[in-house]
């Protein structure tokens, strides 16, 4: 039996360690940068590809709507088996395409190894550092979005 089979619905797939884990992750992150960084865990993915989901997430959540486009949306698709990292087009046009990459490969090592919420708490902190160095905080910076984990169907 796969580890994904074990869980009924996306709620399920954490302990109540690992979702404080992964949600203190997301607001240590933010403490250090004018970016946002949010988690949406679902059991099943509707699209071939999880970047597209991860895409229609991004802008149903109105991620794009943040004052410096510097919104990052960390999609799991739980019976899938798929993940996806949509960054915005500010912090997408300083980091490119293979620090998403190689996010996503880290995350599926760590899950391979039955480490979720170290997985999605550490791919979190790796995108607080890149916001860090792109979009450091500054006094006025607010949280323009929330920090809970996203749980879909």
């Amino acid at each position: 039996m796969s580890w994904f089979g074990l869980f009924k619905k996306s709620e399920d797939f954490f302990s109540e360690k690992e979702k404080e884990q992964i949600v203190a992750a997301i607001q240590q992150a933010e403490k250090r940068t004018s970016g946002e960084i949010r988690v949406f865990v679902e059991s099943r993915c509707r699209f071939v590809n999880p970047l597209d989901r991860a895409a229609e997430l991004f802008f149903g959540l109105k991620m794009d709507k943040t004052e410096q486009r510097n919104g990052v949306l960390v999609y799991v698709a739980i019976k899938d088996k798929q993940l996806a990292v949509y960054g915005d087009e500010g912090i997408h046009q300083k980091v490119g395409e293979k620090f998403w990459q190689t996010a996503v490969a880290k995350m599926i090592q760590l899950f391979k190894g039955k480490n979720y919420g170290d997985g999605l708490a550490g791919i979190v902190t790796e995108i607080g550092n890149a916001l860090q160095e792109h979009f450091p905080y500054t006094d006025d910076d607010k949280n323009e979005l929330p920090d809970d984990i996203i749980f879909g169907k």
